[in-house]
């Protein structure tokens, strides 16, 4: 199993017991999301902001307009962190201090470029889109070359990295498990509710199949 060497930039020390370093679990909790926290420094202070991503081996895909102060920051220092985080669960414990969640979380450290070429920026432009609803960017209408001039893609290479996961019960203290309060894990998912059409031409019309079937899958 192939892992991300543990040094002093990736390792955890905080739970340290929750910690995975296998690329196979961190591809895996990447792909199940699309929006990332991006971190960068604008004007002395630390900022991270939500960005829509798509992963490809060991590279993720980031896009904003040209006047994105973000991208353009991170690309000059050309490096940054990302985090994608998932919460599955509320935990519950019998007293406030061992209250937690469960989790998936990872955290990336890498390298930045600018994606230059047109058919490869619209190529990954389609990446972003399908995964956040897959097989959707070839149902859409060819983007405009001036829409493709004012977006900049950016290629980040993972160079390390690491996750952090929690999926387990209650931990509460051994005599507190008679006590009459209730604990326990609370389930936490994502679901979409049903599509509703916008007004003009997609009101007259059926969904889609690939949008009914990315609906069915998480409702």
């Amino acid at each position: 199993m192939k892992e991300f060497e543990k040094t002093k930039l990736n390792r955890i020390k905080r739970g340290a017991n929750r910690a995975v370093y296998d690329t196979e679990t961190i591809n895996s909790i990447l792909d199940a999301g699309f929006i990332a926290q991006v971190g960068y420094i604008y004007d002395g202070y630390p900022i991270s902001i939500p960005m829509a991503y798509t992963r490809k081996d060991d590279k993720i895909y980031l896009h904003g307009s040209t006047a994105n102060r973000m991208l353009k920051a991170i690309l000059e220092s050309g490096k940054t962190s990302i985090n994608v985080m998932h919460l599955d669960g509320l935990v519950i414990a019998r007293s406030g201090l061992h209250h937690s969640v469960n989790y998936r979380s990872v955290t990336l450290f890498g390298e930045l470029k600018e994606i230059i070429e047109d058919s490869e920026k619209s190529k990954l432009l389609g990446d972003i889109v399908d995964q956040m609803i897959p097989n959707h960017w070839e149902t859409l209408r060819p983007m405009h070359q001036k829409e493709l001039d004012r977006t900049i893609v950016v290629e980040f290479t993972i160079t390390s990295a690491s996750a952090k996961i929690r999926a387990k019960g209650v931990n509460d203290e051994p005599e507190d498990y008679e006590l009459p309060y209730w604990a326990g894990v609370i389930p936490v998912k994502q679901v979409l509710e049903a599509p509703i059409p916008d007004k003009g031409y997609p009101s007259t019309i059926n969904i889609p199949q690939h949008i009914e079937t990315h609906y069915n899958k998480f409702k």
